[in-house]
Order: C-alpha cells, then sequence, then structure tokens
C-alpha cells in the first residue's frame, strides 16, 4: 500500500523535537527515536525526522493544519506551540520553537467562510484577518454583524 509520510529536517535536535511534540498533543506514539533520526505520529498522522544540519531550515511554505472544535483547543495549542521560543503570526498561523508552522483553525471558521451568504461570510473573513490567534467568540459576532 502506498503512503505520503511527511519527512522533517532538524538541526541536530530530533530527539528535543520529538519530546516536545509528544508533551503538546496527548496522543501521541512513538515508534524510534535517537540522535540521528526519529518516527512518531501526532493525531494520527505519521512522521518522519532527520538531524540533518543547519543547511535547511523550515518556512512557511509548509505548515500543518491543526483542525478544533473548541476554544479552549486553540488557547491549548496556540500556548503550547508558542511556548519556549514559538512566535505568533496572524489568522491562526504560528512557528514553534523548531521554526515549524501550524495553523490552528477552528471548525467554526470554515464553516462561517463557506456561508452561501457572502455578505456574512465576507465579515468573519474581515474579522479573521485581523486577528493572530483565533477567537471564536469574535467569528460570531463578525457572522451575526
Amino acid at each position: 500500500m502506498t503512503s505520503i509520510t511527511p519527512f522533517l529536517w532538524f538541526d541536530n535536535n530530533v530527539p528535543q523535537a520529538v519530546a516536545f511534540y509528544k508533551s503538546v498533543f496527548p496522543n501521541a506514539k512513538v515508534e524510534t527515536v535517537n540522535d540521528f533520526m526519529a518516527v512518531f505520529e501526532l493525531e494520527g498522522q505519521k512522521f518522519n525526522a532527520l538531524n540533518g544540519g543547519p543547511q535547511y531550515k523550515f518556512t512557511e511554505a509548509v505548515s500543518f493544519f491543526i483542525s478544533v472544535e473548541t476554544q479552549e483547543e486553540v488557547d491549548y495549542f496556540w500556548s503550547r506551540l508558542t511556548a519556549d521560543g514559538g512566535e505568533e503570526s496572524r489568522c491562526g498561523w504560528l512557528k514553534d520553537k523548531f521554526g515549524l508552522s501550524w495553523q490552528v483553525i477552528p471548525k467554526a471558521l470554515s464553516r462561517y467562510l463557506s456561508d452561501p451568504d457572502r455578505t456574512k461570510a465576507n465579515r468573519v473573513m474581515q474579522a479573521m484577518l485581523k486577528m493572530q490567534k483565533i477567537v471564536i467568540a469574535d467569528l460570531d459576532k463578525a457572522y451575526a454583524g
């Protein structure tokens, strides 16, 4: 069976990265981790990681999308992934302390943006564009008008 697995290039800190992701994602599973490489799973998605060195860095061109239901989940992933040197960005995007980009997006955003009433959807889009971390209550207000 064919499969596709993200392969992440780290700067000689794979064990620390895997420990960090395992602390953020409670259901994480670690298959292998050593000073050279790791194989692990986050929320059912398998990852491979390599201690490749400093020549390549992560960019926003690739990010991992975390779909959540509640503000509590948004807040949890946002605070955990930006901890210890991570960076907040805009519109639900952030970088963790290893430079890997994530999007923490509540399902309400997609639901509102796909509404056939384009006036409501556009209000939600304008509200979201002003946010760093997505705040569901503010999306609700924008949707309601």
